[in-house]
C-alpha cells in the first residue's frame, strides 16, 4: 500500500467580527432614542463634511488643561441666577463627558427636545466640572468676524476657547452622535442637576459619565455676539457658569 497523500490546507474560516461597544454606553444597554424635534430646528448652514473635516483635526488637538482660578467678569449687572433676563430664551443645556476626555456642550429647547446644538471642548469634563465647583466660569468661543459672511455664529464649525481669560483650545460644532443622543435620552426626566451615569459596559478607558445640566438664558447681542447665561436655582451658593460666542 502506498503511503497517504497530504491533504491540502482547507481554507481560513470567515469569521464575524465582533461588534464593538460604544466608548461611552454598551451596545445592548444603549436605550431607545424618543426625543423630539425642536421646534424651530432648522437644517445645518454648512455641509456635514465640513464639520466632520474641522472635528477630525481637532481631536488631534492635545488636551490642554486649564488653571481657570482667576474670575473673569465679562458682563455687566449682578448673578444672573438672580432673575430672568429681559430678551433672553430660556434653554436647557449639559455639560457631559468621560471624566478625562473632552467635555461638550449640548443646547435642547427642552430636556425632552433633539439638541440644537452640541460643541466639543478643548477642556477635559472632570476638570471644568470641579472648576465650576469652587468659583465663577466663563467661557468665551472666538471666531474671526469675515466681511460678508452670513453665517450664525453659533453655526461656525470651529472656535478659539479661552477659559476664565486663559486660551485653552479649541471648540468645535458637531453634528450630535449616536452617544450624544443616548446621554440626552437618559437625563430626559431631569431639568437640572449634576452628577455620573451609571455604565453596565464595564470600566471606560477614559473615566466614567460626567454630566450637569442646568437652565440658561440665550441672549443675542448682534450677529456678532451670543451669550448662554447659566440659571442658578441655589441664589449664590452654587456655580455659575456662562458660555460667550463672539466674533471679533
Amino acid at each position: 500500500m502506498g503511503e497517504p497523500q497530504p491533504q491540502p490546507p482547507s481554507p481560513p474560516r470567515y469569521q464575524k467580527p465582533e461588534a464593538k461597544s460604544s466608548p461611552v454606553f454598551d451596545a445592548q444597554a444603549s436605550p431607545a432614542i424618543s426625543l423630539q424635534p425642536a421646534s424651530n430646528k432648522k437644517g445645518p448652514s454648512k455641509s456635514k463634511k465640513l464639520l466632520r473635516r474641522f472635528r477630525a483635526v481637532f481631536q488631534s488637538f492635545p488636551i490642554i488643561t486649564p488653571s481657570c482660578k482667576i474670575p473673569v467678569s465679562l458682563h455687566h449687572g449682578g448673578r444672573i441666577g438672580e432673575g430672568h433676563i429681559h430678551g433672553g430664551i430660556r434653554m436647557t443645556g449639559t455639560l457631559f463627558g468621560n471624566r478625562r476626555a473632552r467635555v461638550s456642550l449640548a443646547i435642547q429647547e427642552s430636556p425632552k427636545c433633539l439638541p440644537v446644538l452640541v460643541i466639543e471642548l478643548g477642556i477635559p469634563t472632570g476638570k471644568l466640572l470641579q472648576d465650576m465647583g469652587t468659583g465663577l466660569v466663563r467661557i468665551a468661543l472666538e471666531c474671526e468676524k469675515r466681511p460678508g459672511d452670513k453665517t450664525k455664529i453659533v453655526d461656525e464649525p470651529i472656535w478659539m476657547l479661552y477659559c476664565n481669560g486663559k486660551k485653552s483650545g479649541y471648540g468645535v460644532r458637531r453634528e450630535a452622535t449616536d452617544d450624544d443622543l443616548s446621554v440626552m435620552q437618559v437625563l430626559q426626566a431631569i431639568s437640572m442637576g449634576a452628577g455620573v451615569i451609571p455604565n453596565d459596559g464595564g470600566e471606560l478607558p477614559d473615566g466614567e459619565i460626567m454630566y450637569m445640566r442646568a437652565q440658561f438664558e440665550r441672549v443675542i447681542g448682534s450677529k456678532d455676539s451670543e451669550t448662554y447665561y447659566m440659571l442658578n436655582p441655589d441664589g449664590n451658593n452654587g456655580p455659575e457658569l456662562s458660555v460667550f460666542f463672539v466674533r471679533v
